[in-house]
């Protein structure tokens, strides 16, 4: 049996660094600092959080700064940040040249964030949001040398 990395509480963490795309990088090599687990933030922090690290070409970051805010928010607005979790870990699969895991994970994003289209919560851009994620599944799907761009998650 190998001994596994674990945090404070027992559960297993890789404390591998991880490169910008969030892909570990060997053992005592620098890496970019991960974002901290669990924290907790005004969904208005958390989308300007998110938007910084996706302009950054950070998405795998984004995707832990929105799985927080999923894991936190209001039952009626779960499957928004779920979605919007899973658009910024689309992207970071796209960025990584995979696209069969960057267009299911797009497609799914968008389906998630797409019921809320009618009256979207905290300003969040759910209709530019729905048509870059499905653009960018075409694309990524098309072309494994295509490069997204970011999204806007506000309008």
């Amino acid at each position: 049996m190998t001994d596994r990395d674990r945090d404070a509480e027992g559960r297993a963490r890789n404390s591998r660094p991880r490169d910008g795309l969030g892909r570990p990088l060997p053992h005592g090599l620098p890496g970019v600092e991960r974002q901290p687990e669990g924290v907790v933030r005004p969904p208005a922090e958390s989308l300007s959080e998110a938007q910084r690290l996706l302009d950054e070409t950070m998405p795998f970051h984004a995707h832990e700064v929105l799985e927080d805010a999923w894991k936190s928010a209001p039952e009626p607005e779960r499957e928004l940040w779920r979605g919007l979790a899973q658009l910024a870990v689309g992207l970071t699969h796209a960025l990584r040249g995979n696209s069969a895991g960057a267009t299911a994970l797009l497609r799914r994003g968008a389906a998630n964030v797409e019921p809320f289209a009618t009256d979207p919560p905290h300003g969040v851009d759910v209709a530019g949001l729905v048509d870059w994620a499905r653009e960018t599944a075409e694309n990524t799907e098309r072309s494994r040398e295509f490069t997204p761009a970011p999204p806007r998650l506000t309008r």
